[in-house]
């Protein structure tokens, strides 16, 4: 049956990636101080999932060289997922190491930016899926695995992406060991009823192993995007403060769906989140400031908050 377009789901929580995503598109470098009070601003803004960093190379992401720590430190604040990206094996054995309550694995379904990104084929890195999962198990760790499909509405190396390669790749994903899939329109290239559509078949799919979206607002679509998601079921989705971020390997890839405006939204919609939106602008405005000269994005900020949503919702 057709997801019912009036069953949205009650609560919803938003996984902040700006850590992460965002700030390995960036020139900047952030001291890992300022990382550390973003998280904890974060935190007691009522964001409850963070991904804090992705172990790779430092020569490669210079951003991202302090993961270990953040990963140490956002692990002492009660109550809080803490999440990591990890794109192979040597990547996933740190993150268990650092006993990340999460890893996320990159798959391209476009082959194209897969092989830029990862210099992998789909095939390729659901085999490394399997591989980490067996040193997850045989370490006793309770880290989840997270296969995350990017470019699953195209992108500007290959173009059109099938749904149904979208699809083939999730249910590898699962055979392989993943704990549970999400799928991310890296470029922006989908629409509202695209989302819906393919949404609507992964979950028919994966069931409550489908669990998070990631919209980039390439073309201001992220929040109708959301808005589809949400018809569906789906009930978490990744978004980054300010709406920083891209990806180096996806021309085009700018700005994901703003933290602050999609908590708004939600709010509007009388879902809850959980997040203080006041607290949250002010980490925006904090934020903002260590990011001077950096395209930051979202328009929460510019228009101010209304007096009826100063509360936690």
């Amino acid at each position: 049956m057709p997801p019912d377009p009036h069953a949205l789901p009650r609560a919803v929580t938003i996984r902040e990636v700006g850590l992460r995503d965002g700030l390995q598109s960036i020139q900047t470098v952030l001291p890992t101080a300022r990382k550390k009070q973003w998280i904890r601003d974060a935190h007691a803004a009522g964001q409850r999932e963070i991904e804090v960093g992705s172990f790779v190379p430092a020569r490669l992401l210079p951003q991202l060289a302090d993961t270990a720590e953040l990963v140490a430190y956002a692990k002492t604040l009660p109550g809080l997922v803490v999440s990591v990206l990890v794109p192979n094996l040597r990547g996933a054995e740190h993150a268990l190491a650092a006993a990340a309550d999460l890893m996320l694995v990159p798959l391209s379904a476009s082959h194209a930016h897969s092989l830029a990104n990862l210099r992998k084929t789909p095939d390729e890195v659901v085999a490394e899926v399997a591989k980490m999962r067996a040193a997850r198990d045989a370490t006793g760790s309770r880290t989840l695995i997270e296969g995350g499909i990017g470019t699953a509405f195209g992108c500007t190396i290959q173009g059109r992406v099938a749904p149904a390669e979208v699809l083939r790749c999730m249910q590898a994903l699962l055979d392989a060991g993943a704990d549970r899939v999400s799928i991310a329109d890296t470029v922006g290239y989908a629409g509202p009823a695209a989302v819906r559509d393919l949404f609507a078949q992964a979950r028919a799919i994966a069931g409550e192993r489908f669990c998070c979206g990631h919209f980039h607002d390439t073309r201001g679509l992220a929040l109708a995007n959301v808005y589809a998601a949400l018809q569906t079921g789906v009930d978490r989705f990744d978004a980054t403060l300010a709406g920083i971020g891209g990806c180096p390997h996806a021309p085009g890839a700018s700005g994901n769906a703003s933290s602050e405006d999609l908590a708004f939204m939600l709010a509007d919609m009388g879902i809850a989140t959980g997040i203080d939106l006041q607290r949250l602008l002010a980490l925006r405005h904090q934020v903002a400031g260590w990011l001077e000269g950096e395209s930051l994005h979202g328009t929460l900020w510019r228009a101010g908050l209304p007096k009826t949503h100063l509360a936690t919702v």
